[in-house]
């Protein structure tokens, strides 16, 4: 004990004696650490959103020609048929109701003559799990008429704030919406009210109108395509029964529950994943790196005074040691740091990407990330300060006091 008092008395005195060295150190260990958990951070917050956004949806099963991750917005349209599948789904005993929904890419227009490309949603009625700002889509899906198409078309539409500001309009002005800027050029749709359900689940701007008609307006109409068709299910369900025998009944389409159409998206996008974690792991060695390098030029610049207390008959694991507590300190000190400025910039790393992609909340940051960033800085502090002084120890000797 009385060992570890001298080394941590002199490691303070050291840290004292040249402060901008102090000072250099620690910014180096809390510019690692940060970049630690913000990293961090990111995963855990798109991980947790993608599944809140999922949950949200308040669906059981999801029926899908495949994974959620190709077209706009990160999906396509692989349903065919999709009323009738719904039709007969919603059927089984077991189940509620069965929803398809529609995501293509659109061009909108506000008359300017100037046109977006922004995701179009197709619904066959609001439903509860649509929640509006203002207004409301207040007919249902009366195109579709059985499959004949001939029923009237209301062209009225919702859209998402984004889409608002974007475009300058608002409840009861009116916008052109199409699958090519011809189609858009001739379709006119009035606003009939706003929403940030579907634009907050895909994270990009959005238009949303009725199945059939956004059909129509896309020209898939021939082949009643849906992107996918939720399933709610009653309550007291067996949810895997209900799943494999929907599975048997239609083998060309994919029924997952919540939890698997999340780890879905997830395995698309591995390589995402993977590289957000390399870039973890490259955080870490950098910041070790550069930790090591800073405290071996603190170490080596204090070599003369390694070398004195080498002469006294000061044991080289007492030495060891003081170096070793200056990395313990500085450790400390720019891990406290890190972790002090990680929440400022989740806040500012959100702001961007809400305003990028859409998504808020995007960058979380919860308890256990910020003590993973404060452990390794000690870690790297305490290693990197132990590799140097051993280093350093080996070229020091009494000759150093001869110079």
């Amino acid at each position: 004990m009385s060992r570890l008092r001298v080394a941590a008395s002199v490691a303070a005195a050291q840290l004292r004696h040249d402060r901008a060295r102090t000072v250099l150190a620690v910014v180096g260990i809390a510019v690692a650490v940060l970049s630690t958990t913000l990293l961090a951070s990111l995963g855990y917050g798109v991980f947790e959103t993608g599944q809140q956004k999922f949950d949200a949806s308040g669906r059981d099963l999801w029926v899908t020609g495949g994974s959620l991750s190709k077209g706009p917005g990160g999906f396509g349209t692989s349903i065919l048929d999709a009323h009738n599948v719904s039709r007969d789904i919603e059927s089984r005993e077991e189940v509620t109701s069965a929803v398809p929904m529609a995501f293509q890419a659109v061009y909108v227009g506000n008359g300017s003559g100037e046109m977006q490309t922004l995701v179009g949603v197709g619904i066959p009625t609001d439903g509860p799990f649509v929640s509006y700002e203002k207004g409301k889509l207040p007919h249902g899906d009366i195109h579709y008429q059985n499959g004949t198409y001939e029923g009237k078309m209301y062209h009225e539409i919702v859209i998402d704030p984004r889409t608002a500001e974007m475009l300058d309009v608002g409840v009861g002005d009116t916008i052109y919406v199409g699958g090519s800027v011809e189609s858009a050029r001739e379709n006119e749709f009035e606003i009939t009210g706003i929403s940030s359900t579907f634009s907050s689940f895909l994270g990009a701007p959005t238009v949303t109108t009725y199945l059939s008609e956004l059909q129509e307006v896309t020209g898939t109409t021939g082949t009643d395509k849906a992107t996918f068709v939720t399933v709610n299910l009653k309550e007291g369900a067996n949810k895997s029964a209900v799943e494999q025998e929907l599975q048997r009944a239609y083998p060309d389409y994919t029924i997952r529950t919540n939890d698997e159409q999340m780890r879905s998206v997830l395995r698309h996008n591995a390589v995402v994943i993977a590289v957000g974690g390399a870039l973890v792991v490259l955080a870490v060695v950098s910041g070790f790196a550069l930790t090591l390098n800073v405290l071996s030029i603190v170490v080596f610049q204090q070599k003369e005074e390694l070398a004195a207390l080498t002469a006294l008959g000061v044991s080289s694991k007492t030495v060891v040691g003081m170096v070793a507590a200056q990395g313990v300190l500085l450790g400390a000190v720019g891990g406290l740091v890190g972790v002090a400025v990680t929440p400022p910039f989740v806040v500012g790393l959100n702001y961007v990407a809400a305003e990028i992609v859409g998504f808020e909340g995007l960058v979380q940051a919860p308890g256990s990330v910020l003590v993973l960033g404060g452990a390794i800085a000690l870690v790297i502090g305490t290693l990197a300060a132990a590799v140097a002084g051993w280093r350093t120890l080996r070229t020091v000797g009494v000759d150093q006091l001869m110079r």
